[in-house]
């Protein structure tokens, strides 16, 4: 017995083991498979039937998307080069793209003003929505809607200016005031914004040549409001509307729990009223009525009356998903502001909306996206968008009346990348702003 354990040599491994591959079933696509699609007989027969839906789809669509013809003059000349087979008939998009995009009225030797206009929107947007930018950038984006309007509009340069002037007075209005009192700030500013834009709107080109200048005077080509058009009118109106409605929506959210009675009923009745009646109502009274609100001799045109409708119809929704993110924040946070010896503009400003709006970040986002296939809705009241363009000169005319599906498929491919693109920016804003899961 001794003999034999003298024998035995105890052993220990020097190295490690290799690592070996996983079963195939267990990683890679494999496994992906059989846990999404596969798990279970019932998940197994929901794939097999998705998979015969797609197939069947496929089908009909893959024909009719390849064998398109995207080179012909008329429809007629497109069922011409098909010869009866299956095929869409895209040379309706190849002929009317400008109309599609910037209408039948703008200038034609005049879209690079628009177009320009639409690449600097992402430079000014982006030090807005990626605040790891450097700051001083922000400078062009307060520029840029001034610079837009200009672009897109012309006339002379001294009306942007004006109105530029007329916000900075009101800015810092609200700067001198915010410390002695909220309410009084924001009023003041709002007023000094109003009474100078009015007056640089009233003044017309010649009073503005004979008081400021030649240079003041001059400026670009004016295009009438009424020769916008196309799928430019619906960008227009979705970049305008959700961003004047979003701070409007941030005040009557604060004004609807204001301890002010009067403030607080006031935004009240305004936030229900506005919720209950449908949007094309309101842009029929901005079609109609709303004209007769103004002086007499303003000649408001009527893509500001419809800006103004539908910035009041969305901001009414945004302030009740504000709300929520104000109502969702504990009460420690108001008295560890009170604590501070914060007044209420800079709690506000500070401690509560910044928290408040982090929350609201999906709200926010599903209105906008809705505003702005709303803006769609505008061709109801004889303002040609993109829909109004298809629905109007185009299908009007001899040469592709009867051209639908391509039509409408390319207005839903535009207004796909944009909502699309705003989603999956939210969907960033929500990781990178979730620090309480890091």
């Amino acid at each position: 017995m001794s003999d034999v354990s003298a024998n035995v040599v105890a052993f220990v491994r020097t190295e490690t083991v290799p690592q070996s591959a996983p079963p195939s079933n267990a990683a890679g696509p494999a496994k992906w498979v059989k846990d999404n699609l596969f798990a279970g007989v019932g998940n197994s027969i929901l794939t097999i039937l998705a998979f015969i839906a797609i197939y069947l789809i496929l089908a009909k669509i893959m024909p009719w998307i390849l064998n398109g013809v995207w080179d012909a003059p008329t429809l007629s000349a497109c069922r011409e080069i098909l010869e009866g087979a299956t095929g869409g008939c895209f040379a309706v998009i190849s002929e009317r793209w400008n109309q599609l995009l910037f209408g039948f009225k703008y200038p034609s030797d005049l879209y690079w003003r628009p177009a320009l206009a639409f690449a600097m929107l992402f430079l000014a947007a982006a030090p807005v929505l990626f605040f790891d930018l450097p700051r001083k950038l922000l400078i062009f984006t307060g520029l840029y809607p001034f610079i837009a309007f200009w672009l897109i509009w012309g006339g002379p340069v001294y009306y942007p200016i004006m109105a530029l002037v007329g916000f900075v007075v009101a800015f810092k209005v609200f700067e001198r005031l915010e410390k002695q009192n909220f309410a009084l700030a924001l009023g003041a500013g709002v007023l000094g914004a109003a009474i100078v834009w009015y007056l640089g709107t009233m003044i017309g080109p010649d009073d503005a040549a004979r008081k400021a200048g030649s240079l003041f005077a001059a400026g670009l080509e004016p295009v009438p409001s009424r020769d916008l058009g196309g799928f430019m009118l619906n960008m227009m109106l979705g970049v305008t509307c959700v961003s004047l409605s979003l701070p409007l929506g941030i005040a009557l959210a604060l004004g609807r729990q204001s301890s002010m009675p009067f403030i607080k009923y006031i935004c009240v009745i305004f936030i229900e009223f506005i919720r209950g009646v449908p949007l094309i109502t309101l842009l029929f009274v901005a079609s109609v009525m709303l004209s007769y609100f103004f002086p007499p001799g303003t000649g408001v045109d009527l893509f500001i009356r419809v800006v103004i409708m539908i910035t009041l119809f969305s901001a009414a929704y945004i302030a009740e998903v504000i709300r929520g993110g104000l109502a969702a924040l504990p009460k420690g946070q108001y008295e560890a502001a009170d604590s501070l010896g914060l007044n209420y503009a800079q709690a506000t400003r500070l401690i509560i909306l910044p928290q408040a709006l982090k929350i609201s970040i999906p709200g926010i986002v599903n209105i906008a996206v809705g505003l702005f296939k709303d803006t769609t809705l505008v061709s109801v009241i004889s303002m040609f968008d993109i829909v109004g363009m298809i629905r109007g000169p185009i299908l009007a005319s001899t040469d592709w009346n009867g051209v639908y599906w391509e039509l409408f498929s390319f207005a839903a491919v535009l207004f796909f990348v944009v909502c699309y693109g705003i989603s999956q920016y939210s969907q960033w804003l929500e990781r990178r702003l979730a620090t309480d899961h890091r």
